[in-house]
């Protein structure tokens, strides 16, 4: 089978990125002639380009111009379906880069559109409004009083959005992460949507816990994940468990107010801030972890952090919402906590950080739990099954009546 795999980044400096990388190589591993097409944007300076074929991106101010009409995707897009014929086509992330101009030129073929986060139905990307609490609003004039989008930027996201509803017709399945992330899309108005997990590669198990009992977490610094609530949960922590240690992996916007915030707590000589660091050294620092925490504040669509931690065999604490439920098996690989009630986090972080045997036990159902359910093998069987299934009786889908290819191109 001939595959073509459409993505906004073609580098290995996102978990989406990675998940369709992981993917490429798997669907190539079993056989398959499989291509990544993506924009030449680096989003983490440093990070090679590893896209099978590129067009224009950048991540400049010129973005929000570009992720709305993208015509450098619509014909270096057009040329590689032309050259490649592909027998199916799966997007994954179109709206930040790529554009919804790619979208007419799918329309003759399989196309399955896999969405790693709100875009769909939320400009914004996460259906979360600025205070924190999530939005049950269409996307509209809304997005712009509710103080989610600047003007600027508001006006190209409404042409995005509508650009996207125009041309949606081309998608013959959604996938989403989870069955929650199902919900929300379905309650929009989008279906039919099929749910796959994302995959973890199979490593070795971590080396029995020895040594300070130790919290870590990865991932942005920004308010959604809920730092400033692992903070304060884990002074109280300490105040049972003075030798614990919290190491912090990730860069972002938040991140001198929470180290302020480290400070304000007297934690300075328990935390350590590694930045953003390559998965082998992540790992590396990780493997002697008691505990990962994931404090979420909203309901992201999965969390690879939470299944990477119990592929190591690392018990999870993570917040009840989102994806998080699902993966977790509450109280037995890990402990789920309301997200942002401090007592609760500080709580569980104290019980694993006061009990190897506990760690290690969870450590290993979450272990037992990955390799069953969050493998790249399992998720790439998926798709594949999927792939067959949409090519099975396909009949190519007409643009309705008057629609033409994008803006005249």
């Amino acid at each position: 089978m001939k595959i073509l795999l459409l993505h906004d980044y073609g580098t290995a400096s996102g978990g989406a990125e990675l998940q369709m990388l992981s993917l490429r190589q798997g669907l190539s591993d079993r056989g398959h002639q499989v291509r990544l097409f993506a924009s030449d944007a680096l989003p983490v300076a440093g990070h090679p380009q590893l896209a099978d074929d590129t067009c224009f991106g950048t991540t400049s101010r010129l973005q929000v111009l570009s992720q709305t009409a993208n015509s450098s995707a619509y014909w270096r897009l057009r040329r590689v379906l032309h050259e490649f014929q592909p027998d199916v086509v799966h997007i994954r992330m179109f709206m930040w880069q790529l554009s919804p101009l790619i979208l007419p030129l799918l329309r003759s073929r399989p196309c399955i559109y896999q969405t790693a986060v709100y875009k769909a139905i939320c400009p914004a990307g996460t259906k979360v409004l600025p205070d924190g609490r999530p939005c049950q609003e269409a996307p509209g004039r809304v997005c712009l009083t509710g103080g989610c989008l600047t003007p600027q930027t508001w006006a190209a996201l409404m042409v995005q959005h509508q650009l996207w509803q125009r041309w949606r017709g081309a998608i013959d399945r959604v996938v989403a992460l989870s069955q929650g992330m199902k919900t929300q899309l379905e309650q929009a108005g989008l279906s039919p949507v099929e749910v796959i997990y994302n995959g973890v590669p199979i490593r070795d198990p971590r080396p029995a816990l020895q040594g300070q009992p130790t919290v870590v977490f990865a991932g942005r610094l920004v308010q959604e994940k809920g730092v400033d609530v692992l903070l304060k949960a884990f002074a109280v922590a300490r105040s049972q468990v003075p030798t614990a240690q919290l190491l912090i992996a990730g860069q972002g916007s938040e991140g001198e107010a929470l180290k302020d915030l480290a400070h304000r707590l007297r934690l300075e000589d328990s935390v350590t801030w590694l930045g953003h660091v390559a998965r082998p050294e992540l790992e590396a620092h990780f493997d002697q972890a008691w505990v990962q925490a994931v404090p979420s504040q909203w309901e992201e669509p999965f969390g690879n952090v939470t299944t990477e931690a119990m592929m190591r065999g690392t018990a999870v604490v993570a917040s009840a919402v989102g994806a998080q439920p699902e993966i977790i098996h509450a109280d037995r690989t890990g402990f789920l906590v309301p997200p942002s009630e401090v007592e609760a986090w500080g709580d569980r972080l104290t019980r694993l950080l006061q009990d190897r045997e506990l760690a290690e036990t969870m450590g290993r159902a979450g272990r037992d739990r990955a390799l069953t359910n969050f493998s790249e093998a399992s998720r790439t069987d998926q798709f594949l099954a999927l792939y067959q299934k949409l090519q099975h009786g396909y009949r190519a889908k007409p643009l309705p009546v008057g629609q033409s290819a994008p803006l005249g191109l």
